[in-house]
């Protein structure tokens, strides 16, 4: 089926960025709905924003702006840039693929935001 790998979390002060990988071994990679979720303590998993086969991205609503979604075929990798982040962008961050039936998740990284 496939394995997703996230990397790139950390502690970052407020204002600053980050940006999140995710290798994937899914095949055929662009043939896959890229996303990224979150979830903070308490909180149920949130959806950030996804990427198309066809390569269009699409964001929630509160995450315009900020954080911007990407992904390198050659590479098999989506990307999760986030900038001017903020202390409630704390959260546990989930790459996930998806094609047909087939819905996968990676064990996710976390992001803390704190000064």
């Amino acid at each position: 089926q496939g394995q997703l790998v996230e990397s790139g979390g950390g502690l970052v002060q407020p204002g600053g960025s980050l940006r999140l990988s995710c290798a994937a071994s899914a095949r055929p990679f662009s043939l896959y709905a890229l996303g990224w979720y979150r979830q903070a303590p308490g909180k149920e998993r949130e959806w950030i924003a996804s990427i198309r086969p066809s390569g269009h991205p699409e964001y929630a609503g509160s995450m315009k702006g900020r954080f911007t979604i990407s992904r390198d075929i050659t590479k098999t990798t989506v990307y999760l840039q986030m900038n001017n982040l903020k202390s409630e962008d704390t959260a546990v961050y989930y790459c996930n693929a998806q094609r047909g039936e087939r819905n996968i998740w990676g064990q996710g990284t976390q992001v803390a935001v704190s000064s």
